[in-house]
């Protein structure tokens, strides 16, 4: 037929994605590989539970994406380091249960798929999940065309963990006295980005090489600084110490995530200026005039995770957070609550 059409010309070009899984078999096998059966390749990702050690075991999942902190990796050109990102903000939500990551899957779709760029991001979620001590056992990788603007793309990701039933952190031990420690994020880490980009970029006009005098990087190099992945850290406190509430500090800052652990009966006493906030959280709140308010429910303002320990343990906590370089503070305690009070008070 002299006139036909084929794939290829609508736009995805199946060998080029062929190229690309034998790229990223190898990134594959760089991961953790214990449980793991197969290759990257197969029509679903095998793995092989070991239950010896856990008398009842309970599967944890999480899935998440890196909202529009992807425009930073676009203005850049960088693309290394948001795969990193993705890995955290799922694995970082199974840690706070108290399950240890398993494995990882990825999502990856772009308009017109670049071999390049995409390897890169993969490159990223490799070194994620090796943070994070978890295999990278597949993904799918799309091409859309019509659908993503020319050099732009979108990923999501999904991890599933493992706890054994008694083990399970879910708040429930949680009584008046117990304190709040906070570990310090990375920065602004994958969350509240929409209203970054507005301060930053819409009303101030800056740019990705902006240098401000607050900040010992460009703009967009501290913008695009990795979400700090937890779970070593978490999984060296709950192998011996009692922690009875972990929080990871997301889209709704400190106000609308600690209030998920703490029992009704309780309220989270926050104490401010007990910990050293990151100098991107002053610049946002006062080039856009944001409110304590709003800074506190949009960002993490330097506090990536909330652990919540037996006042009798909680100086043990810390001297095992400092033996391990962990940056952290006392940053609250939780008390009885009053019916009409709301759950988390700042002082």
């Amino acid at each position: 037929m002299s006139n036909s059409i084929s794939y290829a010309d609508s736009g995805v070009d199946i060998d080029k994605a062929n190229k690309l899984v034998n790229r990223i078999k190898d990134i594959a096998k760089s991961t953790p590989r214990t449980g793991v059966m197969g290759e990257i390749g197969g029509f679903g990702g095998l793995y092989s539970l070991n239950l010896s050690n856990v008398a009842n075991p309970v599967l944890v999942s999480s899935t998440d994406g890196v909202g529009t902190k992807l425009k930073i990796a676009f203005m850049m050109d960088k693309h290394d380091t948001i795969g990193i990102d993705l890995v955290a903000m799922c694995v970082n939500d199974i840690i706070v249960q108290g399950a240890k990551p398993l494995f990882f899957l990825d999502y990856l779709a772009m308009g017109v798929l670049d071999n390049d760029v995409a390897e890169k991001i993969i490159l990223g979620i490799a070194k994620g999940c090796n943070l994070a001590g978890c295999a990278l056992i597949g993904g799918e990788t799309a091409e859309m065309p019509g659908l993503y603007q020319k050099g732009e793309y979108d990923l999501s990701g999904f991890s599933v963990g493992l706890v054994d039933n008694d083990k399970i952190i879910d708040g429930s031990y949680i009584r008046n006295g117990h304190k709040l420690i906070g570990l310090a994020s990375s920065g602004v880490h994958s969350n509240g980005f929409s209203l970054v980009r507005k301060i930053f970029f819409d009303k101030c006009k800056y740019t990705i090489d902006t240098k401000l005098n607050e900040l010992d990087t460009t703009l967009g190099e501290e913008l695009l600084k990795p979400t700090i992945i937890y779970v070593p850290t978490i999984l060296s406190l709950i192998r011996d110490l009692p922690i009875h509430g972990i929080v990871h500090i997301t889209g709704g800052g400190i106000d609308e995530n600690v209030i998920r652990v703490i029992p009704e009966a309780c309220k989270a006493i926050v104490h401010k200026d007990t910990w050293e906030i990151p100098p991107v959280f002053k610049i946002l709140q006062n080039q856009g005039s944001v409110s304590d308010s709003e800074m506190q429910r949009t960002f993490n303002n330097g506090i990536g995770m909330v652990i919540v320990v037996p006042d009798a343990s909680a100086q043990e906590v810390m001297d095992r957070l400092e033996a391990m370089d962990e940056k952290a503070y006392f940053i609250g305690e939780v008390e009885s609550r009053e019916n009409n009070e709301t759950q988390t008070q700042w002082v």
